[in-house]
């Protein structure tokens, strides 16, 4: 028996039924990255393994447990982008876009972990991202966080919490690397084996763990805000001033880390309690040492990612009272017989010409007008058309609701438009 062919785990499919939030979702953020001077990138899906190494960090979760990793037919070590910004630097230098210029970029698509799936968290996963690279001073940090404030607005959010911390810079956070594993090794005994194993490698990453046993030790470990350096303490003593001109809430969490070894300064989480475990629906910071990191000039840095997936989980809760459309035609022109079929796809021409954008279906396939309703009603649409030999005749065409009672009506050909469009404009 063939073996039933299916998705791989962790690997999921748009419907077309849920495809009407991807699109609102999306364009919503084509349109808040636009009005702040945003340019939209595209990048390839494949880099190199090395890349990531030297970027995201050898000792970190993505590059040691979650990588698609392998070798190609040419011997090449390549690797499924399990993150953006990797790739926006390497675009960045190798296109000479960061010399003696600033950019502001976004970008969105899939990326890929190999991850333990559940709600929001997938091994084939999406992500909008968005960029700053040539600015130096925390008003660009502020700038960032209110889009993404202005963003959740637009998408009808609430109750999300903003926490901020800065990890400072490489010597300050050196001192606290130290000081945190003199502190862990007092309780390693009690640390759950992951934190354990990242006791010395990674030690920050030990204060992000849900394991509650440890999350109850790292409580009392030192705080790393003891420990900043005084460019990175001025820089988020500045970010604090900028979220507070702009009306932006925040919390600060000094136990609030990133799990990529190429952040600096200044990091930020939004975290909802509407999605369980995976409460943290958009993450970024300053990674100012990453563009010389990996081959280009000196270029402070800041961004942020959001899962798409755990905005959509959001949005479904929200898609009845924000009326965000069904992805589907708002007019079915329906027909009965050979020379009517001729001229509904006439017609349909004719008024995806008239209204772009609102959808215009021809009911294919023949079938009595009772069985092309039901097609029309199952495929969204608002109203279908009729046109049969009568009609041809007349130069008329049947209007009928199938969103509510309203009788059907007749209008001519000159008259239909005007019609569609008073009908369409409700």
């Amino acid at each position: 028996m063939a073996q039933k062919i299916q998705s791989i785990r962790g690997f999921n499919d748009v419907l077309p039924a849920d495809s009407g939030l991807w699109q609102h979702l999306h364009d919503t953020a084509r349109g808040v990255f636009e009005d702040y001077g945003y340019a939209e990138i595209r990048l390839p899906v494949v880099e190199r393994t090395d890349l990531y190494k030297r970027a995201v960090g050898e000792v970190t979760d993505v590059v040691e447990k979650e990588m698609y990793a392998f070798e190609d037919r040419g011997g090449e070590h390549i690797a499924l982008r399990p993150e953006f910004t990797a790739g926006v630097v390497r675009m960045g230098v190798e296109h000479g876009l960061f010399h003696n210029s600033q950019q502001r970029v976004w970008c969105t698509g899939p990326v890929f972990r190999y991850e333990r799936p559940q709600a929001g968290r997938y091994r084939q996963f999406h992500q909008l991202n968005v960029e700053a690279y040539g600015i130096n001073g925390p008003d660009v940090d502020a700038e960032l966080i209110a889009m993404s404030a202005r963003l959740w607005k637009k998408l009808g959010f609430t109750g999300l919490r903003l926490e901020i911390n800065s990890l400072g810079q490489a010597e300050a956070r050196a001192r606290y690397r130290a000081a945190l594993i003199e502190f862990l090794q007092r309780h390693e005994s009690s640390l759950d084996e992951d934190s354990r194993r990242r006791l010395h490698s990674n030690p920050l990453r030990v204060l992000d763990s849900k394991v509650p046993t440890t999350q109850a030790i790292v409580v009392d470990a030192p705080s790393i805000l003891d420990y900043l350096d005084a460019d990175s303490a001025a820089h988020f003593d500045g970010l604090q001033q900028g979220l507070g001109d702009l009306g932006v809430d925040y919390v600060v969490n000094p136990r609030l880390v990133r799990g990529l070894d190429y952040y600096t300064k200044g990091v930020f989480e939004w975290i909802t309690t509407e999605l369980g475990a995976q409460g943290t629906i958009c993450a970024g910071g300053r990674y100012d040492t990453l563009v010389e990191q990996l081959g280009g000039g000196p270029t402070p840095a800041v961004g942020w990612a959001s899962g798409v997936e755990r905005l959509i989980l959001l949005l479904q809760a929200k898609a009845a009272e924000l009326q965000i459309p069904e992805n589907g035609p708002a007019i079915v022109v329906c027909s009965l017989g050979e020379a009517a079929q001729r001229e509904a796809a006439k017609l349909a021409e004719t008024l995806r010409d008239r209204f772009p954008g609102a959808g215009v279906q021809l009911s294919v396939g023949g079938g009595k007008l009772p069985a092309q309703f039901k097609r029309a009603d199952r495929s969204g649409a608002h109203y279908a058309l009729v046109i049969g030999e009568a009609e041809i005749a007349a130069k008329q065409v049947q209007v009928k609701s199938l969103r509510d009672a309203s009788p059907q009506e007749t209008c001519t050909w000159a008259e239909l438009p005007a019609r569609l469009e008073s009908l369409l404009s409700r």
